[in-house]
């Protein structure tokens, strides 16, 4: 063990210490195993003393290539316990990715599973935990980078759904009032609460914001976690009948997942789901709550915004119910919202436009998407009805512009849902030599059907102006999807330009 001190940070490094359960008290679950306060401590006090021996004294970025979910909980907590700056990396990534994410983060070391650590560039320190538990650590070239501002948290990199990802910088400050913002509001505007919270179920890999700031909010209000670190719909149903979970956050892709596995026949003692990471629409916030008779919540955040932002609370849900379906809900204290023109002008309540937030649980941006008052342009289209509830309309960049004609592809997505004989349905642009872009569908057909593409677009024809019905429809057994479920639309285009090439 290392003979220099390891010194307690301010900020999310006190989640852990300042958490109410007695230390013989299982706060971590997984599938099959659990760890109680007390052994999560002594591991997190361990690695940390580790890191100090490595060199971690204070700003320092440390990345974590994130496949077990302890690992990654372990080395998050234990880097803020040094002071250091947390750079979660996905280990779904493909090694040119994985290699790529790590020469732009140029980490002090990097905390790996022994599984995943042969990916990790040999230049490179790394720390590697064993099957056991056990660290070894393996030396690479002595680290000449420079340390960042203080109260530095963690650096993420967003999705990527629509291009590259980008590093987003997030404060220790920042996401302890976002997440107690979250709290007092769902709270009803107090930030304590009586008895013990209930368990946090983590649907979401710890490589993700979601994940992230899901597990941060259970600290913060003292529940247990509980990690799926894989989402398969019967694991989820076990693990909700075997905690007794009443609450939880999936993404809408998940709820779909759950829609339709026969296996799970019910969620019981589940009543309600928050949604998270993408656009929930109506049609399937309205299947799953009649599948399984549980609420559905949706919510509204970005990374670059430090979290959530708009969302419900339990006085939205009664007063307004089924009427806002759908909708994200309002947005939280503190947060300011408007929806703009193309030339940037606020546009009427009700009318469409493009998001634009200002958060105070972001670290202050630059660049072209951040506008002198510190307003992030999110790329989201919506609109704000006259009791202040959000309604996303989709991407900005997902818009079809055909012949000067636009094209919202959820507006279409949703009218080939009502078909009886579809699932599920994405649309996108792809390139028309005579109109610039032409609608185009992707349709996973309901079980057990084949639903004809004349028929389809005739029934989309019945919701949609003329220039909306898509020109062709594709059968497909599921789209592409990125971990969290967002579809990759950049990906069925491009696959739909290279069978035309052909």
């Amino acid at each position: 063990m290392p003979d220099r001190p390891v010194t307690t940070v301010p900020g999310l490094a006190a989640l852990l210490p300042d958490h109410p359960a007695d230390p013989r008290t299982p706060v971590l679950h997984r599938l099959t195993d659990a760890a109680t306060l007390g052994e999560l401590t002594a591991a997190v006090d361990d690695l940390a003393g580790r890191l100090v021996s490595l060199g971690v004294s204070g700003r320092e970025p440390v990345a974590c290539v994130v496949e077990d979910a302890l690992t990654a909980v372990l080395a998050m907590f234990a880097v803020w316990r040094v002071g250091g700056v947390y750079i979660p990396v996905n280990a779904r990534l493909a090694d040119a990715e994985l290699h790529e994410h790590l020469a732009a983060a140029d980490p002090l070391l990097v905390v790996v599973d022994e599984e995943q650590a042969p990916r990790v560039p040999g230049d490179r320190t790394r720390l590697i935990r064993s099957p056991d538990g056990r660290w070894n650590s393996s030396p690479g070239t002595p680290w000449a980078g420079e340390r960042f501002a203080p109260g530095t948290a963690l650096i993420m990199r967003t999705s990527g759904t629509t291009g590259p990802a980008k590093p987003v910088v997030l404060r220790h400050a920042g996401i302890l009032e976002g997440v107690d913002t979250v709290i007092a509001r769902l709270r009803g505007g107090s930030r304590g609460g009586g008895g013990s919270p209930p368990p946090n179920l983590i649907p979401a890999s710890l490589a993700l914001w979601a994940g992230i700031w899901n597990v941060l909010f259970a600290f913060r209000v003292g529940a247990p976690v509980i990690l799926l670190e894989r989402f398969d719909p019967v694991h989820c149903a076990e693990l909700i009948r075997r905690h007794g979970i009443r609450s939880t956050v999936l993404a809408p892709a998940m709820m779909t997942m759950l829609v339709e596995d026969p296996r799970v026949t019910d969620l019981a003692p589940l009543k309600l789901v928050r949604s998270i990471t993408a656009p929930l629409t109506p049609a399937q916030a309205r299947r799953f709550r009649e599948r399984f008779g549980v609420g559905v919540l949706n919510s509204y955040g970005q990374t670059e915004l430090g979290g959530e932002v708009v969302g419900w609370t339990a006085a939205d849900l009664r007063e307004f119910g089924d009427a806002k379906l759908g909708s994200p809900g309002r947005p939280h204290p503190g947060i300011t919202l408007r929806v703009l023109d193309e030339e940037h002008a606020q546009v009427p309540p009700g009318e469409p436009g493009e998001i634009w937030i200002h958060s105070p649980f972001a670290t202050r941006q630059d660049g072209d998407r951040v506008d002198g008052e510190g307003f992030l342009r999110t790329g989201d289209l919506g609109r704000v009805d006259a009791d202040g509830f959000l309604w996303i309309e989709g991407r900005v960049s997902d818009m079809i512009n055909r012949g000067g004609f636009k094209i919202v592809p959820q507006e279409v997505e949703d009218a080939l849902r009502g078909h009886p004989d579809v699932a599920d349905a994405c649309v996108a642009g792809v390139p028309d030599p005579r109109l610039g872009e032409v609608p185009v569908a992707w349709v996973r057909p309901a079980a057990g059907a084949a639903p004809d593409e004349a028929a389809l677009r005739e029934f989309a024809r019945g919701a949609l102006a003329g220039y909306k019905v898509p020109v062709a429809i594709h059968l497909v057994p599921d789209f592409p999807r990125n971990e969290i479920g967002k579809v990759l639309r950049r990906e069925l285009v491009a696959g739909y330009e290279r069978t035309n090439a052909q």
